[in-house]
């Protein structure tokens, strides 16, 4: 028989302390997993996903380096509606209706004329009119507005080709294969080109 009440405090407690130290598992809920569905567009329409990445905002701390992401905040025309519309028309004038002419005006239109996928259409556009100087004119401008911008070293490679500059275009090969690899579709067009004899009719 338990004689003290403090013993009887001891007592209890030592009889409560497995459910302490054993408490009755917690089931957890599964993860959702890795709902996938990736973003809308892709492709040419919004340009190349390896150009240059947009700036890493958490790690801004430091105020030095904000100046340095200015140029890939301006690109980011895609985050408004109206440019994204207008780009979109544009790209429909191109390559669904042909009318290199009517696209250029549009893609002027924007007032985005240092955005490396407007540049870069524009340079295309030309391309296609048969105007070289100001296409090239134009693949320089995107190149300066974004120097990874995969898809106009790959225009840029196919004028190169049109013009009889086969190691120039050669040069453009190996920028896109450090840029996204030879399994690209960037890669495998301007190689493919690079294959066909001189003085081909390119179709790109």
């Amino acid at each position: 028989m338990i004689k003290s009440p403090m013993k009887l405090a001891m007592l209890t407690a030592f009889l409560a302390a497995p459910i302490i130290l054993f408490p009755p598992h917690t089931v957890l809920a599964a993860g959702g997993g890795g709902g996938g569905g990736g973003g809308a567009g892709g492709g040419d329409f919004y340009g190349s996903s390896y150009s240059t990445p947009a700036p890493a905002y958490p790690q801004q701390k430091d105020r030095k380096t904000t100046h340095r992401v200015k140029k890939p905040i301006k690109q980011s025309g895609f985050d408004d509606p109206a440019f994204r519309d207008g780009y979109r028309a544009a790209y429909a004038t191109i390559y669904e209706r042909n009318d290199y002419a009517a696209a250029i005006d549009q893609l002027h239109a924007l007032s985005r004329d240092d955005h490396p996928n407007v540049a870069n259409l524009i340079g295309y556009s030309y391309r296609k009119l048969g105007d070289y100087k100001q296409s090239q004119v134009w693949y320089e401008r995107a190149l300066k507005a974004d120097p990874n911008h995969v898809l106009t070293w790959n225009y840029y490679g196919l004028w190169q080709i049109e013009q009889g500059n086969r190691d120039q275009a050669q040069y453009h090969l190996q920028r896109i294969a450090e840029i996204c690899g030879t399994d690209c579709e960037e890669y495998r067009t301007l190689a493919a080109a690079l294959e066909k004899p001189p003085g081909t009719n390119l179709v790109y």
